[in-house]
């Protein structure tokens, strides 16, 4: 099987990160919840909409190494590995900021996959199986091309866009149930790397 998994915020988790730079700037009240949407919502709520993109800039780019891998995610990736099937990364990101410094997005996230992405010294996926691209469009050719039967995405609109590939299997993972309306949609949804290692068999 070929598996192909999206990067920020499905095998990423930014939550804690972002709150602990939020606190460090001094942009957010102390008992802001420990989340990245409740960063950036607290951040809009006030009017600093500017103050949370160059963040997001900041933590993609110069903090990235301090981003945590979800829970279980680097066992299933394991587990899918032994099991004999292909994993992918296709990710869509900017290669720069929008605001701020401009870090290399790109380089960063690569960096972080060589350190956190390896079970005992060996990667968990090779090299060119791993993806940024700059647009959706072209997350969802990449997606097609890679020959993926099955996706696992954060975001609900890349799996049912126009254009996502017919015959590959769409998998929501939403952590944070942010996205319970999707449940008419016809996607899979599912809150953990456990139940998708259980959903795939992996």
């Amino acid at each position: 099987m070929r598996i192909g998994l999206d990067f920020d915020n499905t095998i990423v988790s930014y939550d804690a990160l972002f709150h602990k730079v939020a606190l460090e700037q001094n942009a957010i009240p102390p008992d802001t919840p420990v989340n990245k949407v409740a960063v950036r919502d607290s951040l809009r709520r006030i009017g600093e909409e500017e103050v949370w993109t160059a963040m997001q800039g900041y933590v993609y780019g110069a903090r990235m190494d301090e981003a945590q891998a979800y829970d279980g995610v680097i066992a299933f990736m394991r587990a899918a590995k032994v099991a004999g099937h292909e994993l992918f990364i296709v990710s869509h990101k900017t290669r720069h900021p929008f605001l701020g410094p401009q870090y290399d997005l790109h380089a960063a996230a690569r960096g972080w996959i060589d350190a956190h992405l390896c079970w005992d010294g060996v990667a968990l996926l090779p090299a060119e199986n791993l993806f940024f691209e700059l647009t959706k469009q072209e997350k969802l050719a990449r997606i097609d091309a890679c020959g993926c039967d099955v996706f696992v995405d954060d975001l609900p609109e890349i799996l049912v866009a126009e254009g996502f590939p017919e015959k590959v299997a769409r998998l929501l993972f939403d952590p944070e149930n942010h996205h319970a309306e999707t449940a008419s949609s016809g996607l899979r949804v599912f809150g953990n790397w456990q139940q998708l290692s259980e959903f795939l068999n992996a």
